[in-house]
């Protein structure tokens, strides 16, 4: 059976799902979206997901086309028509439909598009083996606090991490790590701190991010949102990744060294058990 998509306030059949030549989203990249996953036929952490949406609409100078309920009823009807139980919903807004020209259109209606995806998020053999990373320069804009569809480095940087044999990329920028191709990057340092980037105009506010720091103070850990070099995070005791449809996967390997013992760490793991436990109950 053919998925159900949404497309501009109508769910059809993705065969029929149809977007103008003229979308400024293919013109110029001007769209943004947000990735939410499903465990249990449920939208996960969906509100702060469309408070980042808002922020990202707001950046970029669209209106937001939907309310809060519209949206939260869009997921729910979408992965109820697509029987899906684990998996994620792919959400995208764009500038909408005009005549090519540099210049944002006036009086132009946004162009909503959303599906699902089905896929295994919590059966996933990374749990136990974790991820190999590669590093690579950052060649993206300087507005990454967008969650905008402008995401050739970000491909670039993920196939070359495959034929590198590695997971992810981590992006280097100044000596430091600011974060993942599709992720946010963490390390359990030396003297046993939580380290990652702090919030700028330089990372994704990540989603799971967030909550992942929520859990570490909650658990007592000592937290840095503060930058740190390749050569720390090889040296750390651990590594680990969070992502809205992986949540947290431990690193193992950057760059062909091992981390700590080259196996998943205590508190990557810990971070993953926890985090999935507080989704499941919603």
């Amino acid at each position: 059976m053919s998925r159900i998509v949404y497309v501009n306030g109508s769910f059809v059949p993705e065969a029929d799902a149809k977007i103008s030549v003229f979308d400024r989203a293919f013109l110029f990249a001007e769209g943004v979206y947000e990735v939410t996953a499903i465990l249990a036929g449920r939208a996960i952490d969906l509100e702060n997901h469309v408070a980042r949406l808002d922020r990202s609409l707001a950046e970029m100078q669209i209106a937001p086309p939907l309310t809060h309920e519209q949206l939260r009823a869009l997921h729910a009807e979408l992965i109820a028509l697509n029987k899906v139980e684990e998996g994620v919903v792919y959400l995208e807004i764009t500038r909408g439909v005009a005549d090519r020209d540099f210049l944002y259109p006036e009086g132009v209606p946004p162009t909503v598009v959303a599906f699902t995806q089905s896929r295994p998020l919590l059966d996933t053999p990374y749990t136990e083996t974790g991820v190999k990373v590669i590093t690579l320069p950052d060649i993206r804009w300087k507005r990454r606090d967008i969650k905008s569809t402008a995401l050739l480095a970000q491909t670039m940087g993920k196939q070359e991490a495959k034929r590198r044999g590695a997971y992810e990329a981590w992006m280097v920028e100044d000596g430091f790590v600011t974060e993942g191709t599709s992720s946010t990057s963490f390390i359990l340092d030396v003297n046993g701190s939580i380290r990652t980037q702090p919030l700028g105009h330089h990372i994704l506010p990540g989603v799971t991010r967030r909550a992942v720091l929520r859990l570490a103070k909650e658990e007592g850990l000592v937290i840095e949102e503060r930058p740190f070099t390749v050569a720390e995070a090889m040296q750390a005791r651990e590594a680990f990744l969070t992502a809205a449809s992986a949540f947290v996967l431990p690193v193992v390997e950057i760059d062909g060294s091992p981390i700590g013992d080259g196996r998943p760490g205590p508190v990557a793991k810990e971070f993953r058990r926890l985090y999935i436990e507080e989704a499941r109950k919603g």
